[in-house]
């Protein structure tokens, strides 16, 4: 359905919903998100206890801007794959509890996403915190 936006057009009235008031509720239902995945997500609160920790170290270490970005943006891909890894989950229960093989396929391939994106932040990490510790000696 298309919008009305036309000003001149009484039944164009602006929804409730748009500008700050849409921002707001996006973002209040982005922290419901995240407090429920670390309410109910182990390996969630074991990424972002990482999380806490790997962030800040990259941001002393003495590297380069872009691979202060690169070791932040790993450990946050990580996380948001497992919230959408969870977010799978989550549908295919509310489906059905019962065994079937549409449902293990999405649920392995969500994992193995998160497992995708924990190599690549380990390849990144490895390879940039590894360059530097062989650039002190």
């Amino acid at each position: 359905m298309e919008e009305r936006t036309d000003p001149d057009d009484p039944a164009a009235v602006a929804s409730p919903d748009t500008g700050l008031v849409r921002i707001r509720k996006a973002l209040g239902y982005s922290v419901a998100g995240l407090v429920a995945a670390w309410r109910v997500e182990a390996s969630f609160r074991l990424e972002a206890l990482a999380g806490f920790v790997l962030i800040p170290l990259a941001c002393f270490l003495p590297v380069s801007l872009l691979e202060h970005a690169l070791l932040i943006a790993s450990v946050l891909m990580v996380m948001v794959v497992e919230l959408l890894n969870s977010s799978i989950e989550s549908a295919i229960d509310r489906i059905s509890l019962e065994r079937h093989e549409l449902s293990k396929r999405a649920k392995d391939t969500g994992s193995a996403a998160v497992l995708l994106a924990l190599l690549v932040a380990l390849v990144l990490w490895a390879a940039i915190v590894g360059g530097w510790l062989v650039n002190l000696s």
